[in-house]
C-alpha cells in the first residue's frame, strides 16, 4: 500500500493564527514519513486557502498569493478529488490536496476549533484529526463549556457571562454582580479564544472596564470568573475516540501574573513541571476528571484538560478543555504524552487513526441509516 496522504491544514482568521504555524510547522517536520505523504494547506488571515508552494513559509513571511483559493475548490462534496477543468489541474497541487486521505487541522481558535471547518470536513464527507462539530463548538465557547461541566457534576469556579449589548445596557448592574458574586482578583476573557489572547487579571473594580473593552475586541460574549487563590495549574492530555485515555498531570508555573500569552510562547521564563507536584490520589483524581471532561463535551481524538489544585487541600476545579491544543515540540499535550510513553511522531500516527476509525465508524452509520430509510 502507498503512503497515507495528509492534509495539515493551519494558519486561519482567528488571533491564535502565528500559533498555528507553529503547531503545524512541528507536526509537518516530525511526522513520520515513511508511512505519510504531508500536503500542506494554508489559510491566510483573511480567509483564502493556499495549496502547493510553500504554504507555511508564505504565511510565516506574510506574503499574499495570487494562487489562493476558496475553500469549496479544494473539498467537493462527497469527499472525492475534484473534476478538473484542464490536465493541470488534473495532476496539480489542487487535486492532490482534494485526494488527502485525512484532513489535520492544526487550527487554534474560532474559524477552526470551534466546529465552523469541523462542519465544511462534514459536509464533503472526509475523515479528518480531532473533535466533532458539536465538541469543538461547546469546548470553544467557555460559557457552554462549564455548563457542560456543572451538567457532568464537575467542579468549576464561579462565573459571570454577558454579552457586548448586555454590558452596553447595563454595564453598572453588571459591575455590581461580579463584585458580589466573584470579587478581586477576577479574570476576564473573551467567551470563544484561546492561548490567552485578550484575558486580564483584574485586582480592582477600578480596572474592570478597561478588561471588558480589552475582551471584547476579539468576542461578543465575555466570561468573568473567580481568581483560583493559592493554586497550582494543572494540565492533563486526554488521547482516544470512546474510550480516551488520560496522560500523567503536568504543571505549568506561569513566568508573568498568569499564564498569558507571552508566557506560553514569547518568554522561557515559565516551568512546565512533569510530574506535576501533587499528590497520587490528586494526580488521579485529575486524571479521572480529564476524561470525564473530555466526554462531557463528547470529545474526539485529542484534548488537554486544565485545572486548578489548591496547594494545601487539593482541592479540584476543572478550567476548561482545548480540543486543538498546541502542538509543538514544547507545548504541553506532546510534552504530557511523550513522559507518560508515547513519542511525538508515534503521537501524531496514533491522532490520524484515530481520525480514520471515527470517520470509518460514521461512513458506516451513515450507510446502515440510509438502507433502513430506503427500506433496503
Amino acid at each position: 500500500m502507498g503512503k497515507l496522504r495528509v492534509a495539515v491544514v493551519f494558519g486561519g482568521r482567528s488571533g491564535e493564527h502565528e500559533v498555528s504555524l507553529m503547531s503545524a510547522k512541528s507536526i509537518m517536520d516530525a511526522i513520520d514519513k515513511e508511512r505519510y505523504e504531508v500536503i500542506p494547506v494554508g489559510i491566510t488571515k483573511e480567509g483564502r486557502w493556499l495549496v502547493g508552494g510553500d504554504p507555511l513559509r508564505a504565511l510565516m513571511e506574510g506574503r499574499r498569493e495570487d494562487s489562493a483559493l476558496g475553500p469549496g475548490a479544494l473539498l467537493p462534496t462527497g469527499g472525492g478529488p475534484p473534476a478538473p477543468s484542464s490536465a493541470a489541474e488534473a495532476s496539480g497541487p489542487l487535486a492532490l490536496a482534494a485526494s488527502a486521505d485525512i484532513f489535520f487541522p492544526v487550527l487554534h481558535g474560532p474559524y477552526g476549533e470551534d466546529g465552523t471547518i469541523q462542519g465544511l470536513f462534514d459536509l464533503a464527507g472526509v475523515p479528518y484529526v480531532g473533535a466533532g462539530v458539536a465538541a469543538s463548538a461547546v469546548g470553544m465557547d467557555k460559557a457552554f463549556m462549564k455548563m457542560a461541566f456543572q451538567h457532568a457534576g464537575l467542579p468549576v469556579l464561579d462565573y459571570v457571562v454577558f454579552t457586548e449589548v448586555q454590558w452596553a445596557a447595563d454595564a453598572v448592574g453588571l459591575r455590581d454582580r461580579v463584585g458580589r458574586e466573584l470579587g478581586y482578583p477576577c479574570f476576564v476573557k473573551p467567551a470563544n479564544l484561546g492561548s490567552s489572547v485578550g484575558i486580564s487579571r483584574v485586582a480592582a473594580r477600578d480596572q474592570l472596564d478597561g478588561a471588558v473593552e480589552e475582551a471584547l475586541r476579539h468576542d461578543r460574549k465575555v466570561i468573568v470568573e473567580r481568581a483560583a487563590q493559592d493554586c497550582r495549574e494543572v494540565e492533563v492530555s486526554v488521547l482516544g475516540n470512546d474510550d480516551p485515555q488520560a496522560s500523567i498531570p503536568g504543571e505549568i508555573v506561569p513566568a508573568n501574573d498568569f499564564y498569558d500569552y507571552e508566557a506560553k510562547y514569547l518568554s522561557d521564563e515559565s516551568e512546565l513541571i512533569i510530574p506535576a507536584r501533587i499528590s497520587e490520589a490528586a494526580a488521579e483524581q485529575v486524571r479521572q476528571m480529564a476524561v470525564a471532561a473530555f466526554q462531557a463535551v463528547d470529545a474526539s481524538g485529542l484534548a488537554r484538560v486544565d485545572f486548578f489544585v489548591h496547594k494545601e487541600t487539593e482541592a479540584v476545579w476543572v478550567n476548561e478543555i482545548n480540543t486543538m491544543p498546541g502542538f509543538t515540540r514544547i507545548s504541553m499535550y506532546p510534552k504530557l504524552w511523550e513522559a507518560t510513553g508515547l513519542p511525538y511522531p508515534e503521537l501524531i500516527h496514533r491522532l490520524i487513526q484515530l481520525g480514520l476509525e471515527r470517520h470509518e465508524r460514521r461512513r458506516r452509520r451513515e450507510a446502515a441509516a440510509g438502507d433502513h430509510v430506503s427500506g433496503r
